[in-house]
């Protein structure tokens, strides 16, 4: 036998194997997504946005209004975000849109330009009868949402709270490798994600105050919204989006950011990550900063510092009737 016919032998051979593994694996995930379905209940409530369905949770009482907007990727913001909200719930009314490709909300291929964004985000809390003025409370890639908001609709913004979140001038030098995310994306459809020991242990499971059954229903999200087409439409606009609302300046707002180490995901060092959010908040006539000793996702780690601050910050900024009590979301 020649070596090419051995060598061939040998190539169809690991194609095979390859093939049949990748089968396997496929199978068992739809089996378990079936599985799980049943755990996928919606979380908030569903209204319609431009023919397609999208959640908003929605709770908690009193005169001002936190809209929680999450980072690039979060499965399911409502879950995610409950450690904070169910500390302010009692003082403020709590609204968690989730976008498209997000928790309960459908998976939709559609632009995912800021203002696309922004339009659904609106619409969606105008259907679900939320009005404003808001407080935004934004993490991560969300923040550039947050204060594109605040520079075009100023009326419906009181002011903006960051969860470490994301300012323009940390996309200048971010490189978004296009091809990882899409390999990473295949990777979660045909269920390879499932081969990785504690992939789902996210930090609202593993740091946050979900209940068991609760980390049930997020793990199954995390498998079922990992890397949906419209997360990465989402990330081929990001800097797009950074340089928009650069263009448009600082909102002229009360802006609070609690910022991370910069550990968990950002790609940045610790003096790098503060850096960026220092120099940004320095343009802010009404900014504060805290700085806390935890990853990215803050709101899973600090949620009891974090909801105290945001307390006392609502509290001090005593009459901003500039942005009218009874003021509804506008077309």
């Amino acid at each position: 036998m020649s070596r090419l016919k051995t060598a061939l032998i040998i190539f169809f051979s690991v194609i095979a194997c390859l093939s049949a593994f990748l089968t396997a694996v496929f199978a068992c995930h739809r089996i378990l997504l079936k599985k799980e379905r049943g755990l996928l209940n919606p979380l908030g409530q569903i209204v319609e946005v431009d023919g397609h369905g999208m959640s908003v949770w929605s709770g908690g009482d009193g005169e001002d209004t936190l809209v929680f907007l999450s980072g690039s990727g979060t499965c399911s913001p409502v879950l995610d975000f409950k450690s904070l909200y169910s500390l302010l719930s009692g003082r403020y009314r709590i609204a968690v849109p989730e976008r498209f490709g997000y928790g309960s909300s459908d998976v939709v291929d559609k632009p995912r330009d800021i203002d696309s964004i922004l339009y659904d985000t609106r619409a969606s809390l105008r259907a679900a009868g939320i009005g404003g003025p808001y407080v935004l409370v934004a993490h991560s890639m969300a923040g550039l949402e947050a204060l594109y908001w605040a520079q075009k609709y100023p009326c419906e913004v009181k002011a903006v709270i960051g969860l470490d979140m994301a300012v323009p001038g940390y996309y200048e030098d971010m490189r978004i490798s296009m091809p990882l995310m899409g390999a990473a994306r295949i990777a979660a459809c045909l269920g390879l994600t499932r081969l990785v020991p504690g992939i789902s242990e996210r930090d609202a499971v593993r740091h946050g105050t979900l209940s068991e059954q609760e980390k049930e229903i997020y793990r199954a999200f995390f498998f079922s919204r990992t890397m949906t087409v419209s997360m990465i439409n989402e990330a081929r606009h990001v800097r797009e989006n950074a340089e928009k609302v650069r263009a448009l300046g600082r909102p002229e707002i009360p802006v609070l950011l609690f910022v991370s180490d910069g550990s968990g995901g950002t790609g940045f060092s610790t003096e790098m990550w503060r850096r960026i959010a220092a120099d940004w908040l320095s343009g802010v006539e009404e900014g504060e900063c805290v700085l806390l000793d935890c990853p990215h996702y803050v709101h899973d780690y600090e949620y009891a510092v974090i909801s105290e601050r945001i307390v006392s910050f609502i509290s001090g900024m005593d009459g901003r009737s500039a942005h009218g009590r009874n003021c509804f979301i506008s077309n």
